[in-house]
């Protein structure tokens, strides 16, 4: 509880500035937590939506971007939606979790630790809506390889490109850019029809994957710290031939949209695996 109760005192206190990244997108973050929902326990399925905000009509997909849209009112925030690295395709919770000015357990990690705690501690200093809120929204961030990026271009943000025709950035290109492609070129513009096509996947061709991405045999803290270390890899091949002002079209596309796809549906089952453990429960309410 000491930790936690110091941890809450350093999220209150800094306002770091980090760069100005939105994980997935709205889009991205809204299909990790429809699949999480569709995992969830009916017991926790209950206590999720007993949290969620009014605004929210019972859907915890809703808030999923809540985190996004609270940056500039929490500015502390900032630096928890990511988790940068040297470069050398690993992570390093104690190297590389902390702030710009070296305050540690500042970084998606350390932020799914800490609002993990937080709700299943009826003590907890801090408002339990919101730290589902963060939660959701940071299991859904640490699962984009590029916010496991190379700090010195601050994941990806400073390093300009043309996706197709249009002028972005590598960063963007992971949270927004493949999504959207993919979204008009396949799934005609329908977001359900793309979470049904990854839902599919999850019980048909990863299926024999899918516990694994489950199994966490940590007893105290999340495995948060595993899927940075697994977006800190993908991060390195995103990173391979791409340069300033390069070009990305359809061979980028083609490679990067699987990853994209995986990396969602691992969010959403592992993000659903989380609120199980926190609120208990072992019916799930399905899993396709």
């Amino acid at each position: 509880m000491g930790a936690l109760l110091l941890l809450h005192v350093l999220l209150v206190a800094v306002a770091a500035r980090a760069p100005a990244a939105q994980a997935w997108g709205k889009e991205g973050h809204y299909m990790v937590c429809r699949i999480a929902e569709s995992f969830l326990t009916e017991q926790a399925s209950t206590a999720v939506k007993g949290l969620l905000p009014g605004w929210a009509g019972g859907d915890l997909a809703e808030t999923c971007s809540w985190a996004d849209q609270q940056r500039f009112r929490y500015r502390w925030s900032s630096p928890l939606h990511f988790a940068d690295t040297p470069g050398d395709c690993k992570f390093d919770y104690a190297r590389d979790c902390h702030n710009t000015k070296g305050q540690k357990d500042m970084c998606v990690v350390g932020a799914i630790n800490n609002y993990t705690a937080a709700l299943k501690d009826s003590s907890s200093p801090y408002d339990p809506t919101e730290s589902l809120m963060f939660l959701a929204h940071f299991v859904g961030d640490v699962h984009q390889p590029l916010h496991c990026g190379h700090t010195e271009d601050l994941g990806g943000n400073t390093i300009i490109v043309h996706w197709y025709r249009r002028k972005s950035n590598l960063h963007h290109v992971w949270d927004v850019n493949v999504i959207e492609t993919a979204m008009k070129d396949f799934y005609g513009n329908d977001l359900s029809t793309m979470i049904q096509a990854i839902q599919q996947n999850i019980t048909g061709a990863w299926a024999n994957e899918e516990k694994q991405w489950e199994t966490c045999r940590s007893r105290t803290k999340t495995c948060a710290d595993k899927y940075a270390e697994e977006s800190a890899k993908l991060a390195c091949k995103a990173y391979e031939g791409v340069e300033q002002d390069s070009t990305l079209g359809d061979d980028y596309f083609f490679a990067a949209l699987p990853v994209v796809q995986k990396r969602i549906a691992q969010g959403g089952v592992r993000l659903a695996e989380i609120l199980n453990k926190i609120f208990g429960g072992n019916s799930k309410l399905q899993s396709s």
